[in-house]
């Protein structure tokens, strides 16, 4: 048994079957179907040092049609198993169609790689494996689950987007293209790992995703997505290196009227967002996020879409180590709307640059200001130690749309340490620090406010008086090996 493995097996003897938070849904840990069929490997992963990759000479050698005839024969209930064969331990692919009530399971031991031929992925000729400033995304996902419910994608092996390979053909990669973008102007025409529309009833289980070219998971218009065991695991984007890698790569996007979320008992760590729920048209609601370990990326995110609306979001047990923000709340004037009953407890976060990051002025996806406006309200952080400096960012977007908190026991574990400073925006804000204190100094602001609880134990100077900080001794832990 992998030490991952042994890792999974322990959180199940200490957690109860059923998780039960913001999600409707009573979430049991899911469990993989029978087999339909078992597919052999016929080819063989190297590593380079970087990267597992396939020998060049197998590139063309792609899985597609005898994958996609396995899904396609499936019944309901059963899974198309890909496994390891002696030394062939790899598949490639082009796009995947899942069926409804069939489950893909990528074996221990087993790579399914996504080719580097953007022909094999373009939507129409010459749109894939390109920037450009043309209309929609160019390439197809490596995994469409479109319009179909009871569908998984689980088991202990890996699916490889390989967005830092080389594009058949040339020297690019997919980031390098994203970057090129970035610097250029246009949109990187790459593929996304796993696109879901309308797919109630999807679950993710235990798979490992690796260096998707562009968003791993997207998830928009479903009700009834489980995240459980899984780990995505891309290269740390260094936004100013040479070769910054794994841009736009987020973990875990619901959006565009998704509800009954529960995403638990992951690790995530690539170059975006580790989570960003997408509040665009029809908005997203019933969410849990409990029970996590993030690493580098953005954070704990919702936005920069909001105009469709978020709530009833529960996230909790969630440990920050080292990503770019810690909790997230971000958008602008030209895509704003409502996020409210948002609640976040017993959080840990380390080495952040960004470690509260809730503003209304997120300017990387266009203007700040519009006809838009977002409003924060009845957002709850309690519990929550940080440690390790940088900013706080309490951001509204002008006296009507304000950015409205509730703090309750939220502390910074090191706030003597001149060594690692914080520092603070507080506009168009409203704090009310509840009976668990606080330590934050927060500046008098622009239009902003503070409110302290009345009540037996209430600080009398506010969050001056401080109470000890959540502990968060042993609880970051090591991204767990493969």
């Amino acid at each position: 048994m992998s030490p991952y493995s042994q890792a999974m097996a322990l959180a199940a003897l200490l957690l109860p079957a059923a998780v039960v938070a913001q999600d409707a849904r009573v979430v049991k840990e899911p469990a993989i179907p029978p087999a339909c069929v078992r597919l052999a490997a016929h080819l063989t992963a190297v590593n380079d040092g970087t990267y597992n990759k396939l020998a060049p000479e197998d590139e063309r050698k792609l899985d597609t049609e005898r994958i996609q005839k396995a899904i396609d024969s499936c019944g309901a209930g059963k899974a198309v198993v890909l496994e390891a064969q002696g030394p062939a331990n790899a598949f490639v692919s082009g796009a995947l169609d899942l069926r409804a009530g069939v489950t893909l399971v990528v074996a221990q031991g087993t790579t399914l790689f996504e080719t580097l031929d953007p022909k094999v992925l373009e939507i129409s000729p010459g749109s894939c494996g390109v920037v450009s400033a043309g209309p929609g995304r160019g390439c197809k996902p490596l995994i469409t689950v479109s319009h179909v419910t009871g569908v998984g994608i689980m088991g202990e092996g890996v699916i490889d987007g390989r967005g830092g390979e080389p594009i058949l053909g040339t020297t690019t990669s997919a980031w390098d293209l994203a970057q090129a973008a970035l610097k250029d102007g246009g949109g990187q025409k790459v593929s996304r790992l796993i696109v879901a529309d309308h797919a109630d009833d999807f679950t993710l289980y235990r798979i490992t995703l690796r260096n998707s070219p562009n968003f791993h998971v997207s998830y928009n218009a479903g009700d009834g997505f489980t995240v459980w065991g899984v780990k995505i695991d891309t290269v740390h984007r260094i936004a100013n290196a040479v070769h910054p890698l794994s841009r736009n790569t987020d973990g875990i996007d619901p959006g565009n009227g998704s509800k009954n979320i529960t995403v638990t008992q992951s690790y995530f760590r690539e170059g975006d967002d580790n989570i960003a729920i997408k509040g665009g048209p029809g908005g997203v609601t019933n969410m849990s996020v409990i029970h996590n370990h993030f690493y580098w990326g953005h954070g704990m995110s919702i936005g920069s879409e909001t105009n469709g609306g978020v709530s009833r979001i529960r996230v909790s047990d969630l440990t920050l180590d080292g990503t770019d923000s810690g909790i997230r709340i971000k958008s602008t004037g030209a895509r704003g709307g409502l996020v409210h009953d948002v609640v976040y407890d017993d959080i840990c976060i380390r080495n952040s640059g960004r470690p509260l990051d809730i503003t209304a002025a997120y300017a990387a996806n266009g203007p700040v200001k519009g006809d838009s406006p977002p409003t924060f309200r009845d957002i709850t952080l309690r519990n929550v130690s940080i440690s390790g400096g940088g900013q706080i960012l309490f951001d509204g977007y002008d006296h009507d749309h304000r950015a409205q908190l509730n703090l309750d026991g939220v502390y910074l574990t090191d706030a003597a340490d001149s060594a690692h400073p914080y520092t603070y925006t507080f506009d168009h804000a409203d704090i009310v620090f509840g009976l668990g204190g606080s330590n934050l100094q927060l500046p008098a602001g622009n239009d902003a406010t503070v409110t302290h609880v009345a009540g037996e134990g209430a600080p009398a100077a506010g969050p001056q008086v401080q109470r000890p900080a959540p502990s968060c001794a042993e609880r970051f832990v090591p991204f767990p090996a493969s």
